[in-house]
């Protein structure tokens, strides 16, 4: 191997959203994540709200979609439509 070339692995911290704080070594250095194997549904198999910053509004803004009002359908929305045009 060649000297020099290679980036320093130094001790590294990572730190979780839920407290959770892991020692190991990076090459990167310390940094912050936002769910970890403590608290992620998959590994302590409860179900969990997990913020998916506001993903489901932009879809619904860019493609023009509007939340409907509880207890309306799309259907009976274009039947409305239908017979009011009539």
């Amino acid at each position: 191997m060649k000297a020099k070339i290679h980036p320093k692995y130094k001790e590294a911290t990572i730190d979780c959203a839920c407290g959770n704080s892991i020692k190991t070594r990076s090459t990167r250095g310390s940094f912050k994540v936002d769910i970890c194997s403590a608290c992620h549904p998959f590994f302590t198999g409860k179900q969990k709200l997990v913020d998916s910053a506001g993903r489901v509004e932009r879809f619904r803004r860019k493609y023009g979609r509007k939340l409907e009002k509880p207890g309306e359908t799309a259907p009976a929305k274009k039947a409305e439509a239908k017979n009011a045009g009539a």
